[in-house]
């Protein structure tokens, strides 16, 4: 058992009793540390029960969705639960003004009715192995990675990683199986998927039915296989049962899924970095962003369709930042962190254990001196190629096309085929982008990112532009992937010397100038400088371990399959208030506000709240219930993941965190820190009664009736 497990397994013995939250985030393979701790609360399943290797359990329920999200299998066919949010950019994928997916909702009736998704996976773990010790003791540590993946892996449908932890402290070999045939099955109106809009977003009380419904095939013999129209329904190892019974404020919850990134170890300096410096740069940049594209989106449904899923993206971080730094700031964070480190130099001294901890904090501060310029320039390069105008990798895509029309090695079969794959892909894209408005989205953020950065990291094709609006334009009008007639004309013809004059097209000279300023300016320093820290916290994070052997240290979130627990709990984050744990039905007609962009609903779901049909799924009061908050401790990455009680059944979706606790990546407080999941009855009461799609209720094993 690992050193912090060891820890930690000391501090809940002593405080098993309290009812607070739940601080941590565990690798699902040291369970047995906690198993006694979770019992105690209301968990009726031992940690075998929850990962096993060789025996079905409810890690081989929980779907890696597509990479940033998760998911969770609720039934015998393939079928599976995520967010609204989560599936948001494939059902704008089949979004058009005359089916409007976003707005109307989508339900398949059939299977044949079910829509294929480019690009979209499902990832399920097969097993977690500790490695550290061969790592640890390997001369060729990349070597013994290797070899370790190949052992567990070769002659297999598996993939395998070994990821580090701990900053280094520890390593475990992962493997996966993929699944890339995943199709859109149901999901409800943007009304109930995303009600509260970006008001409501990060905030309690909330009123969101944020679920999608997916389904994953395979080929004939359960493995996986590119999209088929002969593939048929996966059959999972195991699909959480759906429980429609009562919750009760204290009942023992979990959230196991695929929380992306914590930063608990931050020291002092980095605290101050991101409170003065690093989110207001991030907000700046997406306040210009959004006053872009809400505007676009308000001007014609088309645009509304065009730039949801961007919106979408952007608008999420960009409230969190906001609270995030209100949260750290509120709860002292700053303070906090200088005390600790005041401590750790005490106990380190009256320890006799100076010579190995006595300048890792001020070893960790020279090196984010040297780092912070280097992390800032990272994220502006993000927020303008991933965030911003899309003309971007647009370009990027066509440049080994353009290059290669110029190469007389590249035969003009090759050249040929090249060409008629990015003609496939050019009108999916055209679908979701609009010149006009990308270009008022590269002068909102052109000027931003070239002035912000240092000098030695301006892309040379920004040098001495002082007029971010004029260079907008110019490049716009002259740029051939600002014009979308022109270049299905120039995709029709083929001639391979018209082709390789774009190699001077102002889009495509701008981003691989941003790229190569990135590559050659920024990411080398980042990459270094973030090797440096690492090496560093570990150091840090040891030290934590053995000279506060009273207090819980858990490892930080690295997007890797993770459990949390703790209850259904409400929260007092301020003086003179206090939120309940749960929302209902009257909720969304008390916020109901026809026409308004956040809070407008269709009628037939109005006259459906109105009415009162319930079905199966009220709540012991008579309530159609909507939302819960628990004390888990969540991340991004944990959205879409099964909400599940003590017997293993699925009783809500996360969805987000409390505004309140927006700070929790960097410091968890345990009277405010809350995670809002969609109730399981809201779930099946849309899909069912309101949306008439009960023949996927009736695939699932319903239980609590």
């Amino acid at each position: 058992m690992q050193q912090w497990a060891m820890v930690l397994l000391g501090l809940l013995v002593l405080g098993q009793t309290q009812a607070q939250a739940k601080e941590g985030m565990w690798i699902p393979t040291l369970l047995g540390a906690v198993e006694g701790d979770m019992q105690s609360m209301g968990l009726h399943l031992t940690a075998e029960d929850i990962y096993s290797i060789n025996e079905g359990s409810l890690k081989d329920a929980v779907v890696h969705f597509n990479g940033g999200c998760t998911a969770e299998m609720v039934s015998e066919e393939g079928l599976l639960l995520t967010n609204h949010h989560c599936g948001y950019s494939q059902i704008a994928y089949h979004s058009t003004v005359e089916n409007d997916h976003l707005t109307d909702g989508f339900w398949a009736m059939t299977r044949s009715e079910e829509l294929p998704n480019p690009d979209l996976y499902a990832r399920f773990i097969d097993r977690i192995v500790d490695v550290s010790e061969r790592v640890r003791t390997a001369e060729d540590a990349a070597a013994e990675q290797a070899a370790i993946v190949d052992e567990y892996t070769e002659g297999t449908d598996l993939e395998g990683a070994v990821v580090a932890f701990d900053f280094g402290n520890s390593h475990y070999l992962i493997t996966t199986r993929t699944f890339e045939d995943v199709r859109l099955v149901g999901a409800p109106p943007s009304a109930v998927g995303k009600f509260g809009g970006d008001a409501d977003n990060w905030v309690w009380p909330r009123h969101t039915g944020d679920f999608s419904i997916f389904r994953i095939y395979a080929g004939p013999n359960n493995q996986p296989a590119a999209y088929s129209p002969d593939n048929v329904p996966y059959r999972p190892k195991h699909h959480f049962p759906v429980n429609i019974g009562a919750l009760e404020e204290g009942d023992f919850t979990m959230v196991f899924g695929f929380p992306g990134r914590t930063e608990q170890y931050l020291t002092s300096d980095a605290v101050v970095h991101v409170l003065e410096t690093l989110n207001p740069m991030r907000i700046e940049m997406r306040d210009a962003s959004l006053a872009v594209i809400n505007a676009a989106r308000s001007s014609s449904p088309a645009l509304k369709i065009a730039y949801a899923d961007k919106q979408s993206g952007v608008a999420n971080a960009w409230k969190k930042w906001i609270g995030q730094s209100r949260g750290l700031q509120e709860l002292g964070a700053l303070e906090k962190k200088l005390n600790l480190e005041t401590a750790f130099q005490a106990r380190a001294e009256a320890a006799g254990r100076l010579d190995d901890y006595g300048t890792v904090i001020a070893d960790i501060q020279a090196v984010n001196a040297t780092y912070f310029p280097f992390l800032e320039g990272r994220w502006r390069f993000i927020e303008l190629v991933y965030y911003g105008p899309d003309i971007l990798n647009f370009a990027q895509g066509f440049g080994p096309l353009i290059r290669q029309a110029g190469d007389k090695t590249t035969s003009d079969s090759t050249w040929f085929a090249m060409r008629q794959e990015r003609q496939a892909n050019v009108e999916d894209f055209l679908r979701q982008y609009d010149p006009l408005v990308d270009e008022q989205l590269m002068a909102a953020l052109i000027g931003l990112y070239a002035q912000g950065m240092q000098a030695e990291f301006v892309p040379k094709a920004l040098e001495g532009m002082d007029n971010p609006k004029q260079f907008a334009e110019d490049l716009y009008a002259k740029s051939i992937f600002a014009q979308p007639d022109g270049l299905r004309e120039m995709l029709a013809n083929g001639n391979r010397k018209k082709w390789s004059k774009l190699a001077k097209d102002p889009a495509l000279v701008l981003v691989e100038s941003v790229m190569e300023s990135y590559f050659s300016a920024i990411r080398p320093g980042y990459t270094e400088q973030r090797a440096a820290l690492d090496s560093l916290t570990a150091l840090y994070t040891r030290g934590l371990q053995e000279l506060f052997p009273e207090k819980a240290f858990f490892p930080d979130a690295n997007s890797t399959l993770r459990l949390t627990y703790g209850r259904i709990k409400g929260s007092s984050p301020y003086d003179g208030m206090t939120y309940t744990p749960f929302t209902t039905h009257k909720g969304i007609l008390q916020k109901y506000i026809p026409g308004d962009p956040d809070f407008d609903l269709p009628m037939d779901l109005v006259n459906a709240l109105r009415a009162e049909d319930w079905g199966a799924y009220a709540d012991s009061n008579g309530d159609l219930p909507v939302c819960f908050t628990g004390s888990n401790h969540t991340t991004g990455g944990n959205s879409g993941s099964p909400a599940i009680n003590g017997e293993g059944h699925l009783i809500g979706i996360n969805f987000d965190r409390s505004w309140e606790s927006t700070m929790s990546d960097i410091l968890f407080d345990e009277t405010r820190c809350r995670n809002i999941m969609v109730d399981i009855r809201y779930v099946l009461w849309v899909t069912d009664v309101y949306a008439g799609a009960g023949h996927l209720v009736d695939e699932m094993t319903v239980v609590g009736r």
